[in-house]
């Protein structure tokens, strides 16, 4: 029993520490580890994920808020699209094959993978453009942060407000009707659509993520999914990993962070189009 909950620790913190620097939640490292390493039911992986990615966000937008690190009119503009969009797939499910909607998606991530490896060969982030953002201006979206890596304040603007939203809305279609995470989708939107800079996109998906997950985990609850026993010590050190992850990604050059999200994406988005074709990977 002790050795179970060191170990539920154990991997609660290097999940808080994966999650807060990609700002991907850690449910999709929790999952894969609890059941395939652990051998543990898929019903209390799931329920364990949920937890998680509450935890992650938790722990994380803490410090990211208090460093200025995050982007809060952009993490509430977007989650309006993303919940409008659960709402929408949840009453869709069962129109559409869900083979069709894991092949988009799975492509749309692979597409995502190659535009940041484009990024992460040219070793430039555009922050600055000539003509504004009229959507960005009118809602007072555009903002900076301190590079603790560079030590200076980087002034950033946001643009193609209607293609993140877009992004935005079919992840949450996405969520709605696969029952799959949107982590991955919030920092593309964001970082690829919306041209912010990898370190506000990631620290601004972590919020996102822990609203979205707030809202279904009374579900998991009451079906019996979340087990105490499992969920309680991940809980705890993912806790510690995300404030733990917060500031390291700081520190860490987005380089660096592009290096490690794009085989990440690459896999979910071939993941999901192997899924579409019966295949699990």
């Amino acid at each position: 029993m002790i050795t179970s909950t060191l170990l539920m620790l154990a991997v609660g913190l290097f999940a808080g520490i994966m999650g807060a620097i990609l700002g991907i939640g850690g449910g999709m490292i929790i999952t894969p580890i609890i059941t395939l390493a652990l051998g543990l039911d898929i019903k209390y992986a799931i329920g364990a994920s949920i937890i998680a990615v509450i935890a992650t966000s938790s722990g994380s937008t803490i410090a990211f808020l208090k460093d200025d690190v995050l982007n809060l009119r952009v993490a509430m503009f977007l989650e309006i699209a993303t919940t409008i969009g659960a709402i929408v797939g949840a009453i869709l499910t069962g129109i559409f094959h869900p083979a069709i909607l894991y092949f988009l998606f799975g492509s749309l991530l692979i597409f995502s993978s190659w535009n940041m490896y484009r990024k992460l060969r040219s070793g430039k982030e555009i922050l600055k453009r000539a003509k504004p953002d009229k959507w960005a201006q009118k809602f007072n979206l555009n903002s900076s942060y301190f590079d603790k890596n560079l030590n200076k304040q980087i002034d950033y603007q946001v643009e193609n407000i209607p293609g993140g939203l877009s992004i935005m809305f079919g992840a949450g279609i996405a969520s709605g009707m696969l029952g799959i995470g949107s982590g991955a989708f919030k920092v593309m939107a964001m970082d690829n659509a919306m041209k912010m800079p990898l370190k506000p996109s990631s620290a601004t998906s972590n919020l996102m993520m822990g609203v979205t997950a707030a809202a279904s985990a009374s579900v998991y609850f009451f079906n019996g999914s979340i087990k105490p026993g499992i969920a309680v010590p991940l809980a705890l050190g993912i806790l510690v990993g995300a404030a733990i992850g917060s500031r390291i990604m700081q520190h860490l050059p987005s380089r660096v962070i592009r290096m490690i999200f794009i085989p990440i994406l690459l896999y979910l988005g071939l993941q999901m189009i192997f899924k579409a074709f019966g295949v699990t990977i």
